[in-house]
């Protein structure tokens, strides 16, 4: 199941904490770096795991979506193609 949040609303710090806290994995792209979080082996402090969700706006990252127990945050075709 693909779920996608609507861009127009205004995802903050809270909102993305929460989609972590029910995420197994969290893969967050930027150009071509990933970084994948296994949030059950190695889950990040608050800080870090906001600095890779969270824009210079202060709000969720675009695109993101919700696949099962991922959440995919930003563009990256390699990190797509592994999780569609």
């Amino acid at each position: 199941m693909i779920d996608t949040l609507d861009a127009k609303a205004k995802w903050g710090r809270d909102d993305a904490l929460k989609l972590a806290a029910r995420a197994s994995v969290i893969v967050v792209a930027r150009g071509s770096k990933v970084v994948t979080f296994s949030m059950s082996r190695d889950r990040p402090d608050e800080e870090t795991l906001l600095a890779h969700l969270l824009g210079p706006t202060g709000r969720l990252r675009a695109p993101t979506l919700r696949i099962g127990k991922t959440l995919l945050v930003g563009f990256n075709t390699d990190a797509y193609a592994d999780n569609l």
